[in-house]
């Protein structure tokens, strides 16, 4: 299958989706339009949405938007068009963390589209969504089927790996496939910088950044470096219309559960009812936190975030060489999960034996 004809299957799969978040979204429910196609992907949003209490409506219709969004024509073409892949295929095992709606499509999507089979390993919190999106694909090009597989047993008859897990999963991964060529992901997160001079509307932008998917996505800003004395009162009031957050029963229990834990340790704390502030040295702040660190100059936090990079998934701040307030969800194709080029990975496993 040459490569335009698979950008074609997946661009139709983005204008699918384009016309399902119209026809179905939260805000429009015409059940009435529903395809077979369509019907099968309604069934595995209802279905995702008992199996994992962090999966809402809203979350799984803005990753499938997100989706629809860089699913073209002239993005796939332009993302690609560096890469020379092999003639020859081969089978790249895919290991896919659950921690938010779909977070392993851009696997999925990077092994089909350098012409290699996907065998996928999905993860027991998200186990129906990119399935139904695999059968949309084959529908738009038969051909993909004997490239996609979906192993719910061992990893067996595989060349490669791209396996995304914690630290913990990480070190078992890089033992279990050492003879692999592999991408091992590990727990990375995402910082803001502040100067003081941010507007309401930039800190209001931030505050998706933080609360996207209740915090549990890598891109989710989990802590703050600020200036010193810096004003949280002016945080705290551009962040407010997030409060309905607080109404979910899951990130609720953590809050709660969060808060009392510092109280009983007679920890200092800064809070607005729905969100935990903790002066902190650590990246990775539990859910319904945020740790913030203040810094007294930027040379000497640009040199302690570059010491930090592998911990970092992205950092957002006004800065031009950052990711802009509010678009830390919103990445692009070549925004390469812990910053390894998945497509240069999988375009040189020519030159690895099987």
């Amino acid at each position: 299958m040459r490569l335009e004809t698979r950008i074609k299957a997946f661009t139709a799969v983005g204008n699918f989706l384009k016309e399902h978040i119209t026809q179905f979204s939260e805000e429009n429910n015409n059940e009435s339009a529903l395809t077979p196609e369509h019907k099968k992907l309604a069934e595995a949003i209802e279905v995702s949405l008992q199996h994992n209490g962090w999966f809402t409506k809203e979350n799984i219709y803005f990753a499938l938007n997100q989706w629809s969004q860089a699913l073209t024509k002239e993005k796939l073409e332009n993302w690609t068009a560096a890469y020379t892949f092999p003639t020859s295929q081969k089978t790249v095992a895919i290991i896919m963390a659950g921690n938010i709606p779909l977070v392993g499509f851009h696997d999925f999507l990077s092994v089909l589209l350098s012409g290699n089979k996907a065998l996928v390993k999905m993860s027991s919190n998200d186990k129906f969504l990119l399935p139904a999106l695999a059968e949309i694909l084959i529908k738009y090009n038969k051909d993909f089927e004997n490239l996609i597989a979906f192993e719910k047993e061992q990893l067996k008859n595989f060349d490669a790996v791209i396996a995304t897990g914690s630290n913990n999963t990480a070190r078992y991964f890089d033992y279990y496939f050492r003879k692999k060529p592999a991408i091992i992901r590990k727990n990375r997160n995402a910082v803001a910088i502040l100067t003081g001079k941010e507007t309401t509307q930039q800190l209001k932008a931030l505050a998706e950044d933080i609360f996207r998917y209740y915090g549990l996505g890598c891109r989710n800003v989990s802590k703050l470096f600020v200036p010193k004395n810096y004003d949280f009162s002016v945080f705290f009031e551009a962040i407010y219309d997030w409060h309905p957050i607080i109404n979910h029963h899951k990130y609720a229990n953590n809050y709660d559960y969060n808060k009392a834990v510092y109280l009983m340790s007679n920890i200092k704390l800064l809070d607005n009812n729905f969100l935990v502030l903790k002066e902190d040295t650590s990246y990775s702040s539990p859910i319904a936190c945020l740790f913030y660190e203040y810094y007294n100059n930027e040379e000497e936090l640009s040199v302690k975030l570059k010491n930090d990079e592998k911990k970092l998934q992205c950092i957002v701040s006004s800065s031009s060489k950052h990711v802009d307030f509010g678009e830390s969800q919103h990445p692009a194709l070549t925004d390469y999960a812990d910053g390894v080029d998945t497509l240069h990975f999988l375009s040189n496993l020519r030159y690895e034996k099987a």
